[in-house]
């Protein structure tokens, strides 16, 4: 019973993650303003890194733990630099 539970969990999780995803990919194409399109990006990122977690859990594969990391610390490298151009002009000094 609780393995049929934890089943239908991740995979309504999946399926909200994957609506979060959709709704930034609509705010990034849509946004009045690049701070907007920037924030989507953000989301969308860690929306795709806890999608991969979460399928990592299911298949019980570390590999997908392995691949949230790599995307969270690129994710965040690329939004500090997108937010130092957009408040600069310049990314690097």
């Amino acid at each position: 019973m609780s393995h049929l539970l934890l089943h239908a969990s991740i995979l309504g999780a999946q399926g909200l993650l994957l609506l979060a995803m959709a709704c930034s990919i609509v705010r990034m194409v849509r946004g009045p303003r690049a701070q907007d399109r920037v924030l989507a990006l953000d989301a969308l990122y860690v929306n795709a890194m806890i999608l991969l977690l979460t399928i990592g859990i299911r298949s019980g594969s570390v590999l997908y733990v392995e691949a949230g990391l790599i995307i969270a610390l690129l994710g965040f490298a690329g939004t500090v630099a997108l937010a130092k151009f957009l408040m600069r002009g310049q990314v690097i000094e």
